[in-house]
């Protein structure tokens, strides 16, 4: 699907304006969206548009790192949108000249959806008007990074469910949870740190600065600032309850194999005095003796008990 929307020399926002019928010459500026194209739409960034092979190419063998790229008088930003429900990057590329404002995606997406209604409907005053196209393509950077947030957000409620377990869950499922979060946690920092470094070279670039647009994408910026810092912290995070789990784990494993050895242990002597006595040769005094059987018993009582009252003494029980 293509949509349009053309804003005349009158400030006057008309939507719908068939390509065949837009000639740039007689409006203010355009924007084009290229919505889940079908593969003669996509032909025509190249048939209709003449944009740049290389520019083509990019858009249709998804999927890029985000970038920036210079052909002409034509700027081409490749951006990452997220997938909330799998955090897997979706590709934005966006076409950028002085009167012509071109997004291509291949599938449909709500913050471009977001973007096109907040445009279409201030497209006729105000800074809308006034920036064109590097406020459109404002607005729709401002909608991808905003999208970030909430999977974030829903991340660290669960890594905060974790941390107020009080115990009754296992460590295993604890620690299979802390490796799931560690795991979303890294496909959201593959997608917000390529585009840190995206707008902090679009902040930094001449055209920005040079039209006074640098206060836009410099919050942008700072949103992706933020959200870096606050995956980095989590990630510390998430390594932490991981080492405390595995020396929980450690500990109670040392604790089993304490009170095992301690049981061999005690068991040592009362089964050597039970092997002597089991091998039953003839001449074996103490197996005639009357009382024989007894004192054994006894003898092995005692020891036994012996040695369980100076492991306690020792403090091997506690």
């Amino acid at each position: 699907m293509i949509r349009t929307l053309a804003v005349k020399k009158n400030r006057e926002a008309v939507i719908g304006v068939p390509l065949e019928e837009l000639r740039l010459e007689e409006y203010e500026w355009a924007w084009v969206d290229f919505d889940a194209p079908t593969p003669e739409e996509s032909r025509l960034l190249e048939t209709y548009f003449r944009f740049h092979p290389l520019a083509v190419e990019d858009c249709l063998h998804i999927l890029q790192r985000p970038k920036l790229d210079y052909y002409e008088d034509l700027q081409f930003l490749v951006l990452h949108g997220l997938d909330p429900d799998s955090l897997q990057a979706v590709e934005v590329d966006l076409f950028l000249s002085p009167s012509l404002f071109v997004s291509f995606h291949m599938t449909p997406m709500m913050e471009m959806d977001e973007a096109w209604e907040r445009v279409t409907k201030h497209a006729g005053s105000g800074k809308v008007r006034e920036n064109g196209p590097t406020f459109a393509a404002y607005t729709v950077m401002d909608k991808l990074v905003d999208q970030y947030f909430p999977s974030l957000f829903a991340i660290e409620d669960e890594l905060a469910d974790i941390e107020s377990q009080s115990g009754e869950e296992s460590v295993e499922d604890l620690m299979h949870q802390v490796f799931e979060l560690r795991s979303k946690l890294l496909k959201l920092r593959r997608t917000v740190v390529p585009m840190r470094d995206l707008l902090y070279r679009v902040v930094n670039s001449q055209h920005v600065q040079r039209h006074g647009h640098h206060a836009y994408f410099s919050d942008i910026y700072d949103h992706l600032l933020k959200l870096a810092d606050m995956i980095e912290a989590d990630r510390e995070m998430t390594a932490d309850l991981r080492d405390s789990y595995i020396s929980l784990n450690s500990n109670r494993m040392n604790n089993i194999m304490k009170t095992l050895t301690v049981i061999t242990t005690i068991f040592m002597p009362l089964t050597l005095i039970a092997g002597i006595y089991g091998m039953n040769f003839d001449h074996m005094p103490e197996l005639h003796w009357r009382y024989g059987y007894g004192l054994v018993l006894l003898l092995m009582f005692v020891l036994g008990g012996g040695m369980v009252l100076w492991f306690m003494r020792r403090g091997w029980f506690k």
